[in-house]
């Protein structure tokens, strides 16, 4: 029986454990990356552990989150992680540079490395046969310093497509059809792997594209076969001797199989307020349009903006709609200025902004009241755009574009033929914004520098014999790491400093939250299914942490967040019956006895609720690493004591 993609690149990576689904497998890093949002906690953690130079082939970190500068953190917060590059060994890509996903793509991704990132959408490497993850921040600082990464072998679905992209149908077109079909849950404990005839008719960028949005389906990662396009694209960006084929072996095996037929797809939408409330874009009909955001790491390719520009070239933005366009790097900005589709977007009435993520963490273009907005991004949490009321709803740049130009939403089938685009043979290159860093032996002279909002980790302390507490917090299904730890132009400048952003913690659902905590000291959070769904941001631990949370009892989790629960000492645990749920309210005495010991011998935990007298069973499920991590305080804790044995 032959192995799938997924499956090799995990077995030539492999460190520990062995690729049976459900059981923990510890892989070996060759890549990471980190963007400004989380990756000044990162470098925290990496200087915390000791370790005077990354052990990596190769770590870029990227600013492309906090370029909105109000004040002084994110500057400072740039110059720090700038000086960390400088001494510990890693590549520095500086602001204006462009969107992490989209730059190391161009310039970094190679086919068949393993890369992991502190961000959700790392995944897109997955478009040219990598196998990316996103990840915690810890996890990413352990790999900065040669430590395995340790995942649960996901199961391998096949997406099978065939067929090919009817006119003004596009990539971002497959993936909502995906995310409608298996829901933001249906990729949880499985990698997507893209097989098929219809492969070969997608560029690179498109299949970035949705191995991007991946991450909505809750995926440990997607990933598409590296083949002559891949080929063809690393020739153009000046890497062809990085490429290499890969591809799953003819008689591979999966756990399961979706079929996609490509031809049969038309323009689609998702919906406020998820990315899997999928429907046509003929079916929604012609709604009054407000806005239209064009780029983040989900479409804001070359590709992308030639279509848009190519649609828009000779036309006015309707009036009543405000049309924002980031190209997602430098070579794309360059290349659009000097092939004149830069042109047609200004005169077409686009606002053109930086080579950075912007919009979609709420950074800037926040709708008006109740404002409709289609955004090509890759997520519409309520209240994530920074309007409370704004109905977001993601699509393709075709038809952003298309309704841009009539004021209300618009399938871009509408506008007649489509426009030919014609990839150049060769990409611009000119890395004048990537800072390599200092030579070894230069290292020493290399001072880190740290402005005042910058603060050290949380100190942790190992797991009490038992846990009792209040519950702080009840919450429902589909609970995001925006809603734990809300992004935005206000809350991320302050994400060095855990204090200050602490204060901000689960507000979107109840703004005494903070207060409540502190006055209690200790606390439990009960929630739903998915619970933590959305971004990376390790913050969604960490601010709880600060607040004194010491464990967090759901129906389910997401992926990476209950990674970064464990990494920051948090006991996460789901309901062993999810009716159990309703048996708890805000603010019943809870009592989690015994529970060192008994994680410790692998018994099963049981949760007391002293209020109303019930005895809840639990599940655990923790590897012994994990449990040692949970027993030790988080991860950090953990790898200092390994480091001293």
């Amino acid at each position: 029986m032959g192995l799938t993609l997924a499956q090799k690149l995990i077995q030539s990576h492999l460190v520990s454990g062995e690729m049976t689904p459900g059981t923990e497998i510890g892989l070996k890093i060759d890549q990471t990356l980190t963007q400004d949002a989380t990756g000044t906690m990162v470098y925290l953690e990496f200087e915390a552990m000791g370790v005077p130079r990354v052990k990596t082939e190769r770590s870029v970190a990227y600013i492309d989150h906090n370029t909105l500068q109000t004040g002084f953190e994110n500057a400072d917060d740039h110059r720090y992680i700038q000086s960390v590059c400088k001494k510990h060994g890693l590549y520095f890509s500086r602001p204006g540079n462009g969107i992490c996903h989209q730059v190391h793509l161009e310039r970094f991704g190679i086919p068949g490395k393993t890369l992991i990132g502190s961000d959700s959408h790392t995944p897109t490497g997955g478009g040219i046969g990598m196998l990316a993850f996103g990840a915690g921040g810890l996890d990413v600082a352990v790999a900065l310093g040669g430590g395995t990464y340790y995942i649960t072998m996901p199961k391998i679905v096949e997406v099978r497509l065939t067929g090919r992209l009817q006119p003004w149908v596009a990539a971002k077109d497959v993936i909502l059809e995906v995310l409608r079909r298996l829901t933001v849950k249906g990729g949880v404990g499985r990698i997507i792997e893209y097989t098929g005839p219809g492969v070969a008719s997608l560029s690179v960028p498109e299949r970035a594209t949705i191995t991007n949005m991946g991450a909505e389906l809750g995926a440990s990662t997607s990933v598409f076969p590296s083949d002559d396009v891949t080929r063809a694209f690393m020739e153009a960006q000046g890497r062809e001797a990085d490429w290499t084929a890969q591809a799953a072996d003819p008689d591979a095996v999966y756990d399961e199989v979706v079929e996609i037929d490509l031809s049969a797809l038309q323009p689609l939408a998702a919906c406020p307020h998820s990315p899997d409330a999928v429907r046509t874009v003929e079916e929604i009909g012609e709604i009054k349009v407000d806005q239209c955001c064009i780029g983040s790491c989900t479409n804001s390719s070359l590709l992308d903006m030639l279509k848009v520009a190519a649609i828009l070239k000779g036309k006015t933005v309707h009036p009543d709609v405000s049309l924002s366009i980031a190209p997602g790097s430098k070579q794309v900005y360059n290349m659009l200025a000097r092939n004149g589709a830069l042109a047609d977007l200004i005169a077409a009435g686009a606002r053109i902004l930086e080579c950075a993520c912007g919009p979609c963490i709420g950074m800037g273009q926040s709708p008006n009241s109740g404002g409709v907005s289609l955004r090509t991004f890759n997520r519409n949490f309520e209240g994530r755009s920074g309007t409370a009321d704004a109905q977001v709803y993601l699509v393709s740049p075709e038809t952003a574009a298309a309704s841009a130009l009539t004021g209300v939403f618009t399938d871009p089938r509408t506008l007649g033929e489509p426009p030919v685009i014609q990839m150049p043979a060769a990409f611009e290159i000119n890395d004048n914004m990537i800072v390599p860093p200092a030579p070894e032996e230069e290292m020493d002279q290399v001072d880190i520098l740290r402005g005042p909002n910058i603060k050290p980790f949380p100190k942790t302390v190992p797991m009490p014999e038992s846990i009792a507490a209040k519950v702080m917090l009840k919450v429902e299904d589909n609970i995001t790491t925006d809603h734990i730890m809300p992004a935005g132009a206000k809350i991320l400048p302050l994400r060095s400093n855990i204090p200050a952003i602490s204060e901000y913690c689960f507000t979107r659902c109840d703004p005494d939250f903070p207060a409540r905590c502190k006055a209690e000291g200790d606390g439990i959070i009960i929630g739903g299914a998915n619970y933590g769904q959305g971004s990376s941001r390790e913050h969604a631990a960490l601010a709880p942490l600060y607040l004194g949370i010491k464990a967090v009892v759901v129906k389910s989790f997401a992926r990476i967040h209950v990674a970064n629960l464990i990494n920051a000492g948090i006991l996460p645990l789901t309901f062993e019956n999810e009716a159990d749920y309703d048996k708890i309210h805000m603010g019943d005495e809870i009592c989690l006895p015994d529970v060192r010991e008994k994680l410790r011998k692998g018994e099963a935990v049981v949760l007391e609720n002293k209020t109303t007298g019930e005895t809840i069973p639990l599940h655990s499920g923790f590897s012994r690493r994990q449990t040692d991590m949970l027993l030790a305080g988080g991860l950090l804790n953990y790898t200092r004591e390994q480091n001293k044995g």
